[in-house]
C-alpha cells in the first residue's frame, strides 16, 4: 500500500496528542516526538503523513508486521462472533491453540496469559512448585531460582527480583528473595550456585533489553545437564526472541536442547495481547484448581489473534524467509562495523533479533534514525536493535542499512 496523506482535520488532531500525554498519561516512558496513527506491513505513518520503516515493530510484538489482511480478518471474524467469557468455561480457540503450541514445544501442557511479564511470572511460581514436589512436599525447602546477569523478565515484583538492573528494581525494594545471578553463558558460574535450597534455572535464550546477547549451544546444554543431575527445572524466556524470531519457532531449537517450561508472548499475538507458558509433561500437573488464574488470559478473541499469526507463518513459510534471509541483514551490519569502527563496536543476534553495540549513548542516534525514516529501539549497553517483522524483505532490510549507513556517516 501507497503512503497516504492524512486529511487535515485527522493532522490537527492529532497535533494535540502530545499535549493530551503530557496532561493525563503518566511520565514512566520516554516516548519519541512522533504520533503514530497508520501501519501497514513494515511501515507505519504519523499524523503528518510521513510514512518510517518500523523495525522496532512493537518491540518484537508485530510478527505479520502492520494490518496483516489474514491477522485483521481474523480478529475482525473472532469480535463479533464471541470475545470474552472467562476461563471458567472452555472455547475452541483457546484448545486449539493449545494444541498447536505443544506440537512446536513437545508434550506438555499450555497456560494462557495476557503478556510475557505474567507468563514470567507464572514459571517463577512454577519453580516453587516444583521445589516442593521434591521437597517431598515440604513447602519454602527449595524455592531459589539461579539467573544471568544482564536478565530482563519483566516488572512485576517477581519478574523485577530476577532481572538484575538497577533502573528496573530502584525504588522497589525490598525485592522477592530466592534469586542468584551468574553471567550469561558461564556455565560455571550457574554451577557454583546450586545448593539444596535450588529449584531452577531461568534465563533468555536470547537477552533482548540487556543487548541482544544468545545463549551458546554449549551453554544451554550445559545447563540441560546440571538441571538433569540437581532435579531443577530449565525455565527457558522466549518472550523476545520466540515465535520465529530466530527462524526456528522457538530460539531453543537451535541447540538441541529440550526445556522444562518456556515463557512466550509479544510475536504470539502479532499485535494482541497475549502470553503463554508451555509446561513439559513431567510438571504439567504441578498447577491444580485455584493455584494460578487470570481473567482474561486466552480469550476467544486473543487465541484467534494467535492462531492467525501461526496459520500466517505456517502458510507463509515465514520461519524459511527469516533462515533464509537473516544471513543478508547480518553481513550487512558486519560491512558497517568494518566501515565505521570508531562508532560500531560489536553487531551480534540471531536472525531477525540483531543487536548493534554503538561506542556511544543510543538515545540521540536512534532520533538521528527516526528523522531518516527508521524506528529502532535501544537496549541495554548502548546497543540499538533491529527488530523486522517475520515477513520483511530484502529490499528493506537494504533501506534499513542505508538509513543507518546514512546516521553514522553524518555524525
Amino acid at each position: 500500500m501507497n503512503p497516504q496523506t492524512l486529511s487535515s482535520s485527522t493532522a490537527v488532531e492529532q497535533s494535540a496528542t502530545a499535549a493530551l500525554y503530557d496532561q493525563f498519561v503518566l511520565g514512566n516512558y520516554a516516548r519519541a516526538a512522533i504520533s503514530i496513527v497508520r501501519g501497514c506491513g513494515s511501515r507505519v505513518w504519523d499524523e503528518s503523513g510521513r510514512s518510517y520503516l518500523d523495525y522496532t515493530s512493537g518491540i518484537a510484538v508485530c510478527a505479520l508486521g502492520h494490518s496483516h489482511p489474514r491477522w485483521v480478518e481474523a480478529v475482525q471474524r473472532q469480535a463479533a462472533e464471541l470475545v470474552h467469557v472467562s476461563n471458567l468455561f472452555r472455547t475452541p480457540n483457546q484448545g486449539e491453540l493449545a494444541r498447536r503450541l505443544v506440537q512446536r514445544a513437545g508434550p506438555g501442557r499450555v497456560f494462557f496469559c495476557n503478556s510475557g511479564a505474567e507468563a514470567n511470572e507464572g514459571m517463577i511460581k512454577l519453580a516453587r512448585l516444583h521445589g516442593r514436589k521434591v521437597s517431598s512436599g515440604v513447602e519454602g525447602r527449595r524455592y531459589k531460582i539461579i539467573c544471568a546477569r544482564n536478565a530482563f523478565h519483566g516488572r512485576t515484583f517477581g519478574g523485577m527480583s530476577a532481572t538484575p538492573q538497577e533502573k528496573i528494581q530502584g525504588g522497589f525494594r525490598p525485592l522477592v528473595p530466592g534469586f542468584a545471578f551468574a553471567g550469561l553463558n558461564d556455565l560455571e558460574g550457574f554451577r557454583a550456585l546450586i545448593d539444596d535450597e535450588t529449584a531452577a534455572i531461568f534465563v533468555e535464550t536470547v537477552q533482548g533489553e540487556g543487548g541482544v546477547h544468545p545463549c551458546t549451544t554449549g551453554f544451554l546444554q550445559g545447563l540441560r545437564q546440571l538441571c538433569n543431575e540437581h532435579q531443577l527445572l530449565l525455565m527457558l524466556d522466549e518472550v523476545q526472541c520466540g515465535v520465529g524470531r530466530s527462524g526456528r519457532f522457538f530460539a531453543f531449537e537451535h541447540h538441541g536442547v529440550q526445556p522444562d517450561a518456556i515463557g512466550m508472548a509479544k510475536g504470539l499475538g502479532g499485535g494482541f495481547p497475549i502470553g503463554a507458558i508451555w509446561v513439559g509433561k513431567t510438571s504439567a500437573d504441578l498447577f491444580t484448581p485455584g493455584s494460578h488464574g487470570t481473567t482474561f488470559g486466552g480469550t476467544p478473541l486473543a487465541c484467534a489473534a494467535a492462531l492467525a499469526v501461526l496459520e500466517v507463518i505456517e502458510k507463509e513459510h515465514l520461519l524459511e524467509h527469516v533462515m533464509a534471509t537473516a544471513p543478508h541483514l547480518h553481513a550487512g551490519l558486519a560491512k558497517i562495523q568494518a566501515d565505521f569502527p570508531d562508532a560500531v563496536k560489536n553487531v551480534r543476534g540471531l536472525g531477525f533479533m540483531a543487536g548493534i553495540e554503538l561506542a556511544f549513548e543510543p538515545p540521540p542516534f536512534v532520533a538521528k534514525l527516526r528523522e531518516g525514516g527508521l524506528l529502532c529501539p535501544a537496549a541495554g549497553g548502548n546497543v540499538v536493535r533491529f527488530l523486522p517483522p517475520l515477513n520483511t524483505t530484502r529490499a528493506e532490510i537494504d533501506e534499513a542499512l542505508g538509513i543507518l549507513r546514512s546516521a553514522l556517516s553524518a555524525r
